[in-house]
């Protein structure tokens, strides 16, 4: 199995151009939108190329594998031009056996985690940086930002293949890379 992570796209359609070109290369089976899919936010400079009108075009053509969450700039008004549900602050999944906490990180961050078993995999984005950790038995995934990332780093996004999260910049360099072990 093999999922596709974005998070904090914020309305770059030219981020979202080299998202939908790296998951389509990719052959992942699920594209997981972390969340500020279509605004930039008031303490965000504009991304590249903003128009979340091109944003939501070209995310609507993937709705059937899409998975995503709402973010702390995304709003009510942005499921009516979205064709893929992404109200919900967090959801969860298990991939390869590992329970997986999805959520954007406004609510649930690293200082305020939910009750996670060990072995379990907490992933979100919202902080615009690439993390890939183990915590306290705990996962603590973050693919980084695709369009406005922080602290120098590379506009990024991660891919989860069988056990391995890797973080990658769109030029295909290998930022992060962790091995995912279910806990007995």
């Amino acid at each position: 199995m093999r999922y596709f992570f974005a998070s904090d796209i914020h309305g770059s359609s030219f981020y979202t151009k080299k998202i939908i070109e790296k998951y389509k290369e990719s052959n992942a089976s699920k594209l997981i939108l972390l969340g500020d899919l279509l605004y930039h936010g008031p303490r965000n400079d504009l991304p590249k190329d903003y128009c979340p009108k091109e944003v939501f075009t070209l995310l609507n053509e993937f709705k059937d594998d899409i998975i995503a969450v709402r973010g702390n700039c995304d709003s009510e008004v942005d499921q009516m031009v979205l064709d893929f549900p992404m109200q919900a602050d967090y959801c969860i999944g298990i991939f390869n056996d590992i329970y997986f906490f999805i959520t954007h990180g406004h609510i649930y961050g690293e200082e305020h985690m939910p009750n996670l078993a060990k072995g379990s995999a907490f992933i979100y984005g919202h902080v615009h940086l690439p993390i890939a950790k183990k915590v306290d038995g705990i996962y603590i995934l973050n693919p980084g930002s695709a369009s406005l990332p922080k602290e120098q780093n590379p506009n990024s996004y991660a891919i989860l293949d069988n056990d391995i999260f890797t973080i990658y910049d769109f030029n295909g360099n290998v930022l992060k890379e962790i091995k995912l072990e279910k806990d007995i």
